[in-house]
């Protein structure tokens, strides 16, 4: 079922996979976790943990609509060296969303806002455009971040205000 992110919402129809990795070179987590947002994952992370006999290992933990089972169960087993994947069911509640503009001083930048209850609780800078600026601009990204932060906070302000 799509869901119109704009929209408040609970998704009932998630799982959460998980896999215990060991004796996989962590190099490789990159390329698995943009393999399977690649193929729909909603977040992928990972957790060290210790094993049995007191090996390091990780677990890979995937949030997905149980529909990807199959494509994550694909991905999992060919890119890991998981013999195991285990399943919770979930659900997930998700703010309403949506994207705004912002003008800085290296033109307008996204920052996705997030609304409980119609009222704004959240937002951020779009990370791929504040790195790219940064890299571009060959300035801190924490400085772009900042930047687009507190202009986005004068323009709620400014909105805000009664005419």
């Amino acid at each position: 079922m799509a869901f119109n992110h704009r929209d408040e919402h609970v998704d009932d129809h998630m799982l959460i996979v998980q896999a215990n990795l060991d004796d996989m070179n962590p190099e490789w987590m990159s390329y698995l976790m943009d393999q399977l947002f690649d193929v729909g994952a909603n977040d992928v992370y990972v957790v060290p943990i210790i094993m049995k006999r007191g090996r390091p290992g990780l677990m890979l933990n995937v949030l997905i609509d149980e529909e990807l089972i199959a494509q994550v169960e694909e991905i999992i087993f060919r890119e890991s060296t998981t013999l195991g994947i285990r399943y919770l069911h979930a659900s997930c509640h998700r703010l309403a969303r949506e994207f705004e503009r912002v003008d800085t001083p290296w033109g307008l930048l996204t920052v996705k806002v997030g609304y409980h209850n119609g009222k704004l609780v959240q937002f951020a800078p779009e990370f791929k455009e504040c790195e790219q600026v940064a890299k571009s601009h060959h300035i801190p990204l924490k400085m772009v971040y900042e930047e687009v932060r507190m202009r986005f906070n004068q323009q709620m302000q400014k909105n805000a205000q009664p005419e």
